[in-house]
């Protein structure tokens, strides 16, 4: 559904979609109110309703800024895609050999999941309830793919035999990972399965003189 006659929008409307005191515009609270949200309960189960209603705006200020729920959604998705590769790419600046790059990244996976903020990782669960060809979907698909390229450039950086195979199999446990800490009751002994698991790929598929 989307708004297109300005006829709908009030003088309340105009004002909510600028600058409030927290410095936070309509756009923002809609897209922190929807991570709150779809993080919590599930993206098809929240309601445009509830999403405005949590970021103090309009029905009509929400499909004004993003068109659809579905826009909203590739949005949402597409934020946290970025600042997974921001954090990402920190672990990497951080690291000085390809072994400890790799490394990094799921120690940061075993600090989350020591952390009981953390349950499980937004595009599996957004994909759970999709259908094909959703945006989550799509997001989803870019977000998997990138990782698995960051992962197997860096088993080709450290002289992995087959860097592709390795790739994939990090991508697989890094997946296997965000599962558990949605579903393992046992989240630290998911977290030191998941680290000895890695250590031992790492180790069995990448010589040590190359590390």
């Amino acid at each position: 559904m989307k708004y297109t006659d300005r006829s709908v929008y009030s003088s309340q409307n105009r004002v909510m979609a600028v600058k409030t005191k927290e410095g936070q515009s309509a756009r923002e609270r809609l897209l922190d109110a929807a991570d709150e949200l779809f993080y919590a309960e599930g993206v098809h189960v929240v309601g445009v309703d509830r999403i405005a209603e949590r970021a103090r705006v309009t029905k009509a200020t929400l499909y004004n800024t993003f068109g659809s729920k579905e826009d909203l959604v590739r949005v949402y998705l597409e934020q946290h895609m970025r600042r997974r590769q921001e954090r990402i790419g920190r672990i990497l600046a951080a690291k000085h050999t390809p072994r400890e790059r790799i490394l990094g990244i799921f120690a940061e996976v075993e600090e989350l999941l020591a952390g009981s903020a953390f349950r499980g990782c937004r595009f599996i669960m957004a994909t759970a309830e999709s259908r094909r060809g959703d945006a989550s979907e799509t997001v989803a698909e870019t977000y998997r793919a990138w990782l698995r390229s960051v992962f197997t450039h860096l088993a080709e950086e450290a002289g992995a035999r087959d860097p592709k195979l390795l790739g994939r199999r990090l991508l697989l446990i890094y997946d296997g990972a965000a599962v558990a800490a949605r579903l393992d009751k046992d989240r630290r002994g998911a977290a030191a399965a998941t680290r000895s698991a890695v250590q031992a790929l790492v180790d069995a598929a990448i010589p040590s003189t190359r590390s």
